[in-house]
């Protein structure tokens, strides 16, 4: 069943909304940043057509590291890592859990993805 969502960081910057499969999961990264930051992400890799960004100009900013596949996105304001363009597909996105509304991160079960271990 897919349902809309939508989420934002903290100080309200950066806004996002996106349809999907209802989320049920979450999944966790042990790559060097993903471990760092302790986010839990959505399962599904969402289609750039399905996800829609609103920011107020300037808002989000842009981390990559290594070979610069992955698109880590956050707010300048409140430093919130709300979504990631995906290294596996690329320009589909992957969204910070605890940024969407009604979800509890710590109310999911999740599954483990071994970035640590690509390539």
């Amino acid at each position: 069943m897919t349902e809309h969502y939508q989420g934002s960081c903290h100080c309200g910057a950066v806004h996002f909304s996106f349809e999907c499969d209802r989320i049920e999961r979450g999944v966790r990264c042990n790559c060097s940043i993903c471990s760092r930051k302790g986010a839990m992400m959505t399962p599904q890799a969402i289609p750039p057509q399905q996800f829609e960004i609103e920011a107020q100009k300037g808002s989000v900013g842009l981390y990559q590291f290594g070979e610069k596949t992955a698109k880590h996105y956050f707010c300048k304001h409140c430093g919130i890592y709300v979504f990631h363009e995906t290294a596996r597909i690329p320009g589909h996105f992957r969204a910070n859990i605890g940024c969407i509304e009604g979800i509890d991160p710590f109310s999911l079960e999740f599954d483990l993805f071994d970035g640590k271990h690509l390539l």
